[in-house]
């Protein structure tokens, strides 16, 4: 199967599965607190249509300054390319920057950049 057909279709069966997707309660937590203090930026692999869609179903849109996302950036985690663009685009040292991240290839990213970093982990929720 060809590379972008198959991401074509991961993509779609991504977005069929936007309604049930749920935010980590203590991420959100944080954002609340500190928006409007802090900036803050999303640093993603996946495509900005994901990206949107993801952030409008739990509610966190208009919360980030930025939003930097495949195809914003030429190297892939582990590189730290997209976490130094998003740095920039909100003005920011990368050492002044905090990393939550779903993968350790995430978390090598924003080492590589210079960055301090929190893992957090994906839990499943089956009914």
């Amino acid at each position: 199967m060809p590379v972008d057909s198959l991401a074509i279709r991961k993509e779609s069966l991504y977005l069929a599965q936007l309604p049930s997707l749920k935010a980590i309660p203590e991420v959100v937590e944080h954002i609340t607190a500190q928006h409007g203090r802090i900036p803050f930026a999303v640093a993603s692999g996946s495509r900005k249509d994901s990206v949107v869609g993801s952030l409008t179903t739990v509610g966190l849109l208009n919360k980030f300054d930025t939003i930097i996302s495949a195809g914003d950036y030429i190297h892939p985690k582990p590189a730290p390319d997209c976490f130094l663009l998003a740095a920039q685009h909100l003005g920011v040292a990368p050492k002044d920057c905090l990393v939550f991240e779903d993968t350790l290839l995430g978390i090598q990213a924003a080492t590589t950049a210079g960055m301090a970093s929190v893992m957090v982990p994906f839990i499943m929720h089956r009914p």
